[in-house]
């Protein structure tokens, strides 16, 4: 025997958060390495200082995600400090009041805040950082004390806003790609989870209509049999009727222990669905079956059966075994007929039987009746039982099919009646 190969265990993959959070963590790592150097070589702010400002200014995009209004305000308080300390002579010479990585770090905050938290929570930090940065020129105005540098303060304020605002719509539409991404990933899974419910559902609900029309009808005929064994065979001795008796009283027992089971498997929300089985031709050796358990069975057979599909021959059969079954339950000891008429529209199948008992559950909530009903129901037709008037019950069932022009146009291939 060919011995397995041993399976490789792949690593896990790594969330698509913790990913993403990498990143921020990264990127404002690096504007942290970059800024401090900058702000202090470039603006002439005391390294502490910038050690300081530049470590609230880089970190705010990461503290975002969890605590959105601590960030904003810790890098608010930070932005609003930076231009403020620098010399005027070296903030001539360089991006003020926005240096390049702050103004990066800016843009992330910008972007996390409102891809994290939304568009509203996203606009408080795009709206203070634009007011923070004409406040600058205001507090220190000897820097853009010349033409030159304030175009040159004005074209770095217009830049920031420009590409924070850039970023902030950005942010905002694949946030909303990501969330009806998401919205759809749930659906399938809900879709495919109710599918996969409903396949059960039918499945069981199949089982539960074959057991009770093919199991339970033969475990009434084996009781029938066995109970009326002593009355038809008179010779046997009451050794061989103790037996009969004895096999009679387990087909019961099993008979209500397969209702019980049929109970647990039935639902009530899904319909049921036709199995390829007998059809109108199997009803006479059905009925044959009955009558050798003594019952006295009329069978009429009338019409061009052969022409109807196989769903309703299927159908007219099931409900013929579920109605002879139910009246050698009910109505034992008296006669049945059950009369299969086929025209060019229809399929009729009605059963009676001449006994005063009805069926246990007269509404139709009993799993035969409810099974027949559904085998119509199915089809198109119309079903009905219910007593009679003089004391006997009654299943009708009409099946529509639609016909061959030649099979319609053609006299009935064949008149069967068995008294």
């Amino acid at each position: 025997m060919a011995r397995r190969r041993p399976r490789t265990v792949r690593a896990p993959r790594i969330a698509r958060r913790t990913l993403a959070l990498a990143v921020v963590a990264a990127a404002g790592i690096i504007l942290f390495a970059v800024l401090v150097p900058i702000q202090t070589a470039l603006y002439g702010t005391p390294l502490p200082l910038s050690f300081i400002l530049a470590a609230a200014v880089c970190a705010a995009p990461l503290l975002s995600v969890t605590h959105p209004r601590w960030a904003v305000a810790t890098f608010c308080a930070a932005a609003f400090a930076l231009p403020l300390l620098a010399v005027p002579a070296r903030a001539t010479e360089s991006p003020w009041p926005w240096s390049v990585p702050a103004l990066l770090a800016f843009v992330l905050l910008v972007g996390v805040v409102t891809y994290v938290h939304g568009a509203r929570a996203g606009a408080f930090p795009l709206a203070i950082g634009a007011v923070l940065s004409l406040t600058a020129p205001l507090l220190r105005p000897e820097i853009v004390a010349t033409p030159e540098t304030a175009g040159t303060a004005t074209a770095d304020l217009i830049v920031t806003v420009s590409v924070a605002a850039a970023v902030f719509l950005v942010a905002i539409l694949v946030a909303g790609r990501m969330r009806v991404s998401a919205e759809l990933i749930r659906e399938r899974e809900h879709s495919a989870l109710e599918e996969s419910r409903r396949s059960l559902v039918e499945e069981r609900t199949r089982i539960a209509r074959e057991l009770h029309d093919v199991i339970a009808h033969s475990m009434s005929v084996i009781q029938v049999q066995a109970s009326t064994a002593r009355y038809r065979l008179p010779e046997i001795g009451e050794t061989a009727s103790a037996e009969f008796d004895s096999i009679a009283a387990t087909a019961r027992a099993s008979l209500t222990e397969m209702r019980r089971m049929l109970g647990v498997l039935r639902t009530e929300d899904q319909t049921a669905e036709l199995a390829p089985q007998q059809g109108i031709d199997d009803i006479p050796a059905l009925v044959d079956t009955l009558r050798r358990a003594g019952v006295t069975i009329g069978l009429e057979i009338t019409g061009a059966v052969t022409e109807a599909p196989a769903s309703v021959q299927i159908a007219v059969f099931r409900i013929a075994q579920e109605a002879l079954s139910n009246a050698v339950r009910h109505a034992a000891g008296a006669p049945a007929t059950v009369r299969v008429q086929c025209d060019a529209d229809t399929v009729r199948i009605r059963v009676r039987d001449g006994g005063s008992a009805v069926p246990a559950n007269p509404t139709g909530g009993g799993y035969g009746l409810r099974g027949m009903r559904e085998r119509v129901e199915l089809l198109g037709g119309d079903f009905s039982a219910g007593p009679r008037s003089d004391g006997g019950w009654e299943v009708v069932a009409t099946l529509p099919i639609l016909l061959t022009p030649s099979a319609a146009s053609a006299p009935l291939e064949r008149t069967q009646e068995i008294p």
